[in-house]
């Protein structure tokens, strides 16, 4: 054919840069990929040819013909090139026993340049110390990383692993529309303008939520979509403005269906891509326990460190700030740092000034000293605590299982009940809020986590299902209560008698599951009643005509005998994360945006045409500059 380039015929691989073993000895091969570098030894050249399936090692020897060894000498890294060669093994004493192809590598006979590179921007290695724009404006040469690979492999092998699983048990995988009406899910809508209808605009979803339940309307009780979603927030860190989740909705069930099939997909996905084995059931805290406990509703349990209650302690003592707190309705809770009595003045306040954040008032401190014979205390507020304070308290409680026995205030009172040892820091917040006060610690046992090394190590998966969330939060700007998931969740039976009477004590059918102290799902039983929908909508604020402006079709849908559902939606970009090791969701997707929500490699978002603008009806208003 003429003008036809055969160069690629001529020169396709026959194997791939990563299969090639011992018993490959004496193949001809052709080998395609990107020199990974390249190596003069005084005119035997090395070159470690790269594609995504590994590394082999390519020789051009001494006595190659001249134009060879010329050609090789122009190749530089990341070149793009063809290689034909005889597979031998290599010298006993240059087997690399750390590469999947080390036995053998390749005697060049033939070289072809299919393309040249340019100076790169940073070197591409198993993992680049590149700042983040860089790797993003360049994100074509940052996926070519032994590390980028890896992830996205893993991130296509759970997806794979995912489908698998869920249509082995039944599911029907079912796609729903991405251009929606926009329904007020807790983040701003992505809008499409609508060049057919001037003024009106679809949304992109921030979830399948409303179509999934639909679809359970419908008849179809198992259904499943590695669903993309999209929300307009402001930047946060490890937050995309486009994202992926394993949409699961489930008809004729209850809590523990849902969580039982969770615990099952989650077992399948961690055994077949990382072998490790998984409980079968996963450890339950109700949302209560785990604010009282851990400080967060999403605790990372791979350490210990629980918030423990200082209230006892606090009538023996003269610090006034702990007695306010209580006085006002507070609470006063400590955690025991073992170990660590001796952190600076300068730590402390690092720690004070991290629980500020969470509006803690302050964080006082306590050192355990003397014995455990005989327990003492020493520096921040021991001073309010003197030994002569514990008798004739009144209050001697048995506080976690250890006896006050009469010094519910002293120094030996504390210690033991705290279940502190000599050489333990004491931190402790108090506050009139107790939620503001679990909070505020709960940051500061995070923080100690990191700091202190408790949860490190690869390899360690500690899953926990928090249940019984409330259903309602009340919004203190607004004066309203507002839902704390979404308005669609199943207020739990108990509650149905006395939901308008007091909102904020009704607990719903919500269930999170938490991985490593990141919120790996969200899910609920859904309300498939109508007369209840409209309950829970008024509640919120919503009254009959705004319902059935935003939610009619599904209100409506419920008229004709939809059974009782339920669902959940794991984070596929989160568990590739935590599956790889990783800290950040960009590190498992493709073409991820930065912080500010922008892509610095196709400059997105962009500006358009004003042709497009018009077709659609809009006019864009400058945003006025600030005074």
């Amino acid at each position: 054919m003429a003008g036809y380039d055969s160069t690629m015929e001529q020169h396709k691989r026959t194997a791939t840069c990563g299969e090639l073993r011992g018993t490959d000895a004496g193949r001809t091969v052709t080998l395609n990929g990107w020199v990974n570098r390249r190596r003069d030894h005084g005119g035997i050249i090395f070159i470690n040819l790269r594609d995504r399936y590994g590394i082999t090692q390519t020789v051009i020897d001494q006595d190659a013909p001249p134009e060879l060894s010329a050609l090789a000498e122009e190749l530089r890294n990341e070149y793009c090139i063809a290689v034909e060669g005889l597979v031998r093994p290599r010298p006993d004493t240059m087997v690399n026993p750390g590469m999947d192809t080390g036995e053998i590598e390749v005697a060049v006979q033939n070289l072809v340049i299919l393309n040249r590179c340019d100076v790169l921007p940073f070197q591409i290695d198993e993992e680049t110390n590149a700042n983040e724009d860089l790797r993003l404006k360049y994100r074509y040469l940052d996926l070519r990383s032994a590390g980028m690979q890896r992830r996205l492999r893993l991130r296509s092998d759970v997806a794979f692993a995912v489908r698998e699983w869920m249509t082995g048990r039944g599911f029907y995988e079912i796609e729903t529309p991405t251009f929606i009406r926009s329904t007020p899910e807790g983040a701003r809508d992505y809008l499409v303008p609508s060049r057919l209808y001037p003024g009106k605009f679809y949304a992109l979803p921030q979830s399948p939520q409303l179509y999934k339940q639909l679809l359970m309307a419908s008849g179809f009780d198992k259904y499943f979509q590695i669903a993309r979603c999209y929300r307009d927030e402001d930047a946060r860190g490890d937050r995309q403005p486009e994202f992926t989740q394993i949409d699961i909705e489930m008809g004729f069930v209850g809590r523990d269906d849902v969580l039982s099939m969770t615990e099952g997909l989650m077992g399948h996905v961690f055994k077949k891509n990382l072998g490790v084995e998984l409980p079968g059931q996963f450890r339950r805290l109700s949302y209560d326990q785990a604010m009282e406990t851990y400080g967060t509703d999403k605790p990372d349990l791979r350490f210990d460190l629980p918030l423990k209650d200082f209230a006892p302690y606090v009538d023996a003592g003269s610090f006034q700030a702990f007695k306010d707190a209580l006085a006002a309705g507070g609470a006063v809770k400590a955690l025991v740092v073992p170990g660590r009595a001796d952190y600076s003045r300068r730590q402390i306040e690092e720690l004070e000034a991290h629980a500020k954040i969470y509006k803690a008032g302050g964080l006082a401190w306590i050192k355990a000293a003397g014995s455990e014979a005989a327990p003492a205390l020493e520096g921040g507020v021991s001073k309010f605590f003197p030994d002569t304070a514990g008798t004739g308290a009144g209050n001697a409680a048995s506080i976690d299982g250890a006896s006050a026995s009469g010094m519910s205030g002293g120094p030996a009172a504390i210690v033991r009940g705290l279940g502190a040892k000599p050489g333990d820091l004491i931190l402790i917040v108090a506050g009139e809020k107790r939620k503001t006060v679990n909070t505020a610690l709960g940051a500061v046992r995070s923080k100690l986590g990191k700091d202190l090394g408790l949860a490190a190590g690869p390899g360690r998966f500690e899953f926990v299902w928090i249940v019984d969330f409330p259903l309602f939060e009340y919004n203190e700007e607004e004066q309203r209560w507002e839902a704390a998931h979404h308005m669609f969740s199943y207020p739990q039976e108990r509650y149905h008698d006395s939901m308008e009477q007091d909102p904020g004590a009704v607990k719903g059918d919500l269930y999170d599951l938490v991985l490593n102290g990141y919120e790996l799902a969200s899910g609920s039983i859904r309300i498939h009643d109508p007369a209840l929908q409209k309950r829970v909508f008024s509640i919120v604020g919503i009254g009959p005509e705004e319902a059935n402006t935003k939610f009619g079709f599904l209100t409506e849908a419920f008229k004709y005998g939809a059974p009782p559902h339920g669902g959940i939606a794991p984070g596929l970009d989160r568990l590739v994360m935590l599956m790889a090791g990783e800290t950040s969701i960009k590190e498992v997707i493709a073409f991820p945006k930065n912080s500010f929500a922008v892509s610095p490699m196709d400059d997105c978002p962009g500006e358009v045409e004003q042709k497009q603008l018009d077709e659609l009806h809009l006019t864009v208003r400058q945003r006025e500059q600030p005074v």
